[in-house]
């Protein structure tokens, strides 16, 4: 059992649903509100269980995990709480993972100045942001000041 009880598993669409082996890809993973340090955790264990469905091996199951806690806390400490979303995604014959995480805070003012490592508007060493960035194949931001911020990021499984 998972702190904080189970995860939500909330149909990204009405079509999809999870089988007994796993995702089919396109399937919503995991729909996570981050309300508190218990939903972060349980959120890493479900983002790592999604790796190993997907086939990811050791090295691609730590990136993922790690740019989705970097994420994650972000949207908790900064946007003060949001959405994670973990998706299978299958694309020219690839599979991956897609990780997507909403809030509602202050927007992100300098986007620029937020990927540069050692740049933090808090008490952390200012490398999650562009430590994620790095860690993922796909990056995309949409952020607004006053209208919160969505990050959505793609890693493709590079195994056959």
């Amino acid at each position: 059992m998972l702190p904080h009880g189970d995860l939500d598993k909330t149909p990204h669409t009405p079509s999809s649903a999870s089988t007994a082996t796993g995702p089919e890809p396109g399937d919503t993973v995991t729909a996570q509100p981050l309300r508190s340090e218990e939903d972060l955790l349980a959120l890493r264990h479900a983002v790592r269980a999604a790796t190993l469905r997907a086939g990811f091996g050791l090295v691609d199951q730590t990136r993922i995990v790690t740019a989705a806690s970097e994420l994650a806390r972000n949207a908790y400490i900064h946007g003060h709480g949001g959405i994670f979303e973990l998706e299978t995604i299958r694309r020219a014959g690839r599979i991956g993972l897609q990780l997507s995480v909403s809030d509602r805070g202050p927007g992100i003012p300098d986007l620029d100045t937020a990927f540069v490592d050692g740049f933090t508007t808090g008490s952390g060493l200012g490398h999650g942001l562009g430590g994620a960035r790095r860690l993922m194949d796909e990056f995309h931001v949409r952020t607004a000041p006053g209208q919160g911020t969505t990050i959505v990021a793609v890693r493709w499984n590079s195994r056959p």
